[in-house]
């Protein structure tokens, strides 16, 4: 991983959930129960259906709750609050992370598909606070989540980003083909590398990734 490649970089933006947090935390099991049971509540299904319906709007539309307000009409806030009021137990503090994080140039921000006062409790249990000049959730793009181009135009536009010197750290891979073709660096951050041509780089250790950065 040529360090040279990020030296233009004044930029820094992490996805949330399994990227700032190893996916060993199992964070979305308890998420996705809630987003089922909040479906079924919702429109009246049973169990199977509501986790089809989950796994099928997120397929299509980038999140369930895209997929939700778009064929159902659902009020976006209900849904936020519930699906992610779970435990942070499993979240440990991670000094090296932070002590990297600080040490990268420039402005550092977070952007998820989650909502803002989540992920400030994720970033918290991380020991990750104070880290980021900014930390947007889907509701910050008018509730459009990534993939979409025009959410990640929103939220880059808001915070003045710079594309063509920035870097996108995020683990789902189909939410790095827009800041690829902003110009960014890209960084898949999960288990197992993809090859596709908006990936730049594969890590599955952030903590250490970094720390060759800095």
């Amino acid at each position: 991983m040529p360090k040279q490649h990020f030296s233009h970089v004044t930029g820094w933006v992490f996805d949330l959930d399994n990227t700032l947090y190893p996916p060993q935390a199992r964070l979305f099991d308890q998420i996705e129960v809630r987003m089922t049971q909040f479906v079924m509540d919702s429109l009246g299904v049973d169990h199977a259906r509501a986790n089809h319906l989950r796994h099928h709007y997120w397929r299509t539309y980038g999140t369930t709750l895209a997929g939700l307000m778009r064929e159902h009409d659902v009020d976006p806030a209900p849904y936020l609050t519930h699906v992610h009021d779970i435990s942070l137990d499993h979240l440990e503090v991670d000094q090296a992370l932070a002590d990297h994080i600080r040490a990268l140039p420039g402005r550092k921000i977070v952007y998820t598909n989650g909502c803002a006062p989540y992920a400030e409790r994720v970033i918290a249990a991380r020991g990750l606070s104070g880290l980021f000049d900014a930390i947007y959730g889907v509701e910050d793009a008018g509730f459009l989540p990534k993939p979409e181009a025009q959410a990640f135009e929103t939220i880059f536009a808001r915070d003045g980003l710079d594309t063509q010197s920035a870097a996108m750290f995020e683990d789902d891979a189909r939410n790095l083909a827009a800041p690829h073709a902003m110009g960014m660096q890209t960084v898949h951050v999960a288990p197992k590398p993809m090859k596709a041509d908006h990936i730049h780089h594969h890590t599955d250790d952030l903590t250490g990734f970094l720390a060759r950065l800095v």
